[in-house]
């Protein structure tokens, strides 16, 4: 990609029909106590299983987007499956956003805080400046991770189009610490 190419505009998808969705969201397992005590762990596996469940659910996460994004980011790990569908869909880009020392070239890194300590993400450069990319989550807890990355789109010289996640859990401040008014949640408990 050269520096004044910038990648073509996504295609238009279309919202799901809301049964496909309640069937969709059937599907995610609650796992209590995983990976520690307390903790209620969302599975999406078997909704990523099912083709019809997971293209519904892609739709959604990008339908509110349409127009208005070059290139979909998606956050390690889990988000890398959901951004890397919700590309091919609307036939944009991929970039992905990984855990430090995971990519053989970062460009930058940022640093976000853990309950525990710290951690960063980084990414390559591979889009022109003004790229606008379309950032993909699985979850959305108290919302570090997508700060960080958003933080590193910016960084980068890209324009953040938005924030999607799979699955909002309410009372953890992630929205509030994500900032973003047009943030999109597909599901939320």
């Amino acid at each position: 990609m050269t520096e004044n190419t910038h990648p073509a505009p996504a295609a238009r998808v279309d919202a799901p029909p809301a049964a496909a969705l309640a069937r969709a969201e059937s599907l995610i397992l609650e796992i209590p106590d995983y990976p520690s005590p307390g903790i209620l762990f969302r599975d999406i596996t078997p909704l990523l299983a099912d083709g019809p469940a997971l293209r519904a659910t892609v739709e959604a996460l990008i339908a509110p987007f349409a127009g208005a994004y070059d290139v979909i980011a998606g956050l390690e790990a889990r988000g890398f499956l959901l951004a890397s569908a919700a590309a091919y869909a609307s036939g944009a880009g991929l970039m992905p956003i990984r855990k430090a020392g995971k990519l053989p070239r970062p460009a930058a890194k940022v640093s976000y805080a853990l309950e525990y300590g710290t951690a960063e993400v980084e990414a390559h450069v591979d889009f022109p400046q003004g790229t606008r990319v379309l950032v993909i989550d699985d979850v959305l807890a108290t919302g570090g991770t997508l700060v960080a990355a958003r933080r590193l789109l910016e960084s980068l010289g890209y324009a953040v189009a938005g924030t999607a996640v799979l699955f909002e859990i309410d009372g953890l401040g992630g929205r509030d610490a994500v900032g973003d008014p047009e943030l999109h949640t597909v599901f939320r408990s």
